[in-house]
């Protein structure tokens, strides 16, 4: 018996949410909506401006792959992550909050290094506008893959966004491809971005020709295949890995999994926060598939989470995923 159903490989980044009001927004000079790079510099005078009594800073950990992971976890089930954090008190922190959440990190902690951040600005119309700083998590490299947590786990889950590192990235998901292959582990993949699959496209669909499963939303799904429509896309990933999973947002999810070709309608909402919902899906969904839960209910059960997730502030659930799940299927 697998010790772990979900072992996730993906970039450590803190969330910090700090709702701003509109005015502090404009000095900024940032476009509205927008989600840039920045460097640590960079990073460390924007968090210097809001450091004050009058803006609370909200910690989050997270990261794509890992909120999927928190997402299984939250529902019963057991996870590792593979991730790479500095010592500073954002390192610190991701690691306590994983430990809380009983996700098995081994030992992610760089020395003198900083840990990566995300900078949510919410204004008062809702919109989040992000400012990322990878630092330390961009270093995850074949050394930091663990093998024996990715052979004791049922699914190894690769993060698109790591491809984005040429240098170290691509070799680590090589690496824990390499292991999951050898350990009869089954390998779920994630794009992430459309730009992954447009930008690195080899590198991409050598994981992909090796993947058991994948997840991509719409215009994801578009930029594998070449296709011009979802259905399209859809019906020809039929020929290039065995199971997949679409998301379209509020025309809902096409499931191609285990034999069972299904639609699945979203649930109708009013989104207050997008961010997230492609992580939950996932994560909702591998818990079914590693519970022994059908296709057709879990893509339903992922759907439920999905609606609760976006109808809030942040990517996470923080209470209520188990009954909420539980709630899902029953209906």
């Amino acid at each position: 018996m697998s010790l772990f159903d979900v072992c996730g490989i993906g970039n450590a980044v803190v969330d910090i949410f700090l709702e701003v009001s509109d005015e502090e927004f404009i000095t900024l000079g940032f476009e509205r909506g927008t989600m840039r790079l920045v460097n640590l510099d960079e990073q460390q005078l924007l968090l210097s401006r809001f450091h004050d009594s009058q803006h609370e800073l909200r910690l989050v950990s997270g990261g794509s792959v890992a909120n999927s992971i928190i997402a299984i976890s939250q529902l019963g089930g057991r996870t590792a992550f593979i991730g790479c954090v500095g010592d500073d008190r954002y390192g610190l922190h991701y690691v306590e909050e994983f430990e809380q959440l009983q996700i098995d990190m081994g030992n992610p902690i760089l020395v003198s290094e900083s840990t990566g951040t995300c900078l949510a600005l919410i204004t008062p119309d809702a919109e989040r506008t992000m400012r990322t700083c990878l630092a330390v998590s961009s270093h995850l490299s074949a050394n930091h893959v663990d093998a024996t947590r990715i052979a004791d786990s049922k699914w190894l889950f690769v993060e698109g966004y790591v491809f984005a590192n040429p240098e170290t990235g691509q070799a680590a998901i090589r690496e824990a491809i390499r292991v999951a292959r050898e350990n009869n582990t089954k390998i779920a993949l994630t794009c992430s971005d459309a730009f992954i699959p447009e930008v690195f496209g080899e590198p991409f669909r050598e994981a992909l020709a090796q993947s058991d499963l994948l997840f991509c939303n719409a215009p994801e799904s578009l930029a594998v295949t070449g296709a011009t429509d979802t259905l399209s896309a859809f019906a020809k990933l039929e020929s290039m890995i065995p199971n997949c999973v679409v998301t379209d947002g509020a025309n809902g999810v096409h499931v191609n999994v285990e034999g069972t070709k299904c639609h699945v309608p979203a649930i109708p909402c009013t989104p207050k926060d997008l961010t997230g919902a492609g992580d939950m899906f996932a994560g909702a969904f591998l818990y079914g598939l590693t519970h022994g839960i059908p296709a057709e209910a879990s893509a339903r059960g992922a759907n439920f989470l999905c609606h609760k997730v976006i109808t809030q502030i942040g990517a996470r659930l923080h209470q209520g995923a188990r009954e909420y799940w539980q709630q899902a299927l029953k209906e």
